[in-house]
């Protein structure tokens, strides 16, 4: 493999994913039609990428990945300027890669968004679903609180009574019910 594209992107999203969930990550290589070694090749160009010393950083290595955003927005967050980029994925057709950048194309945060009109119904308590809800759609429900595991990639909601949604690159991967059983909508 020599180059990353969108597609390679999506394995290297499947990396983090994997830790969570690698029977969904299983699931999905064929769907890109890639194997386990392409998934560990893209990951590996990737991490090169971050330590390889003439590479892009930050806003400028996403773009050489990803192309040109399909969708940029100007933000302003206080006294931040920021700008919003989405670029869809081609594993998740009803979702977008966002990257949120400060100043000088400084990368501030980047994980999956639901794209506008998405066929995936509302997140309700009840209603969790993996692989299809994001980060969004959960957080703003009655109750949520964020909670913060200490990754980069991940994040959590812990929703009334007891229910814990586990997150990575912002799509939801486990639901976890409050005797510890993890439930898979």
């Amino acid at each position: 493999m020599r180059g990353l594209a969108r597609r390679e992107f999506c394995l290297v999203l499947l990396r983090r994913m994997a830790d969570v969930r690698p029977d969904l990550v299983a699931e999905a290589l064929p769907r890109l039609g890639a194997t386990r070694a392409e998934a560990h090749a893209a990951h590996t160009r990737w991490q090169a990428m971050h330590h390889a010393p003439r590479a892009p950083r930050g806003l400028a290595l996403r773009t050489a990945v990803l192309g040109p955003p399909d969708e940029l927005e100007d933000r302003r967050f206080g006294d931040l300027d920021i700008q919003v980029r989405r670029w869809p994925v081609p594993l998740w057709p009803h979702l977008h890669w966002e990257l949120l950048t400060g100043p000088g194309g400084t990368v501030l945060n980047e994980h999956l968004v639901r794209m506008p009109g998405s066929p995936v119904p509302r997140a309700s308590a009840g209603d969790l679903r993996v692989w299809e809800h994001v980060l969004d759609d959960v957080v703003g429900l009655p109750g949520a609180e964020s909670v913060d595991p200490g990754v980069v990639t991940r994040w959590a909601i812990q929703l009334p009574g007891g229910v814990r949604a586990t997150f990575v690159w912002g799509l939801l991967q486990q639901v976890e019910g409050p005797q510890g059983t993890a439930s898979f909508v």
